[in-house]
């Protein structure tokens, strides 16, 4: 994937850059749907204090 596409993926909400779920989905080639399991089933690692 080409830098300037990730780049436009993420968004500045509030002073905080975030990316979108379905972004990140298109990004890790996965379904948007099995992003959102491992991210609840790992929410220890995806937490704020640890990023």
């Amino acid at each position: 994937m080409q830098l300037e596409t990730i780049r436009s993926m993420i968004y500045e909400v509030r002073g905080v850059r975030v990316m979108l779920d379905f972004d990140l989905a298109r990004l890790y080639q996965v379904e948007n749907r099995t992003l959102k399991q491992a991210v609840r089933r790992n929410y220890p690692f995806w937490s704020p204090s640890r990023l």
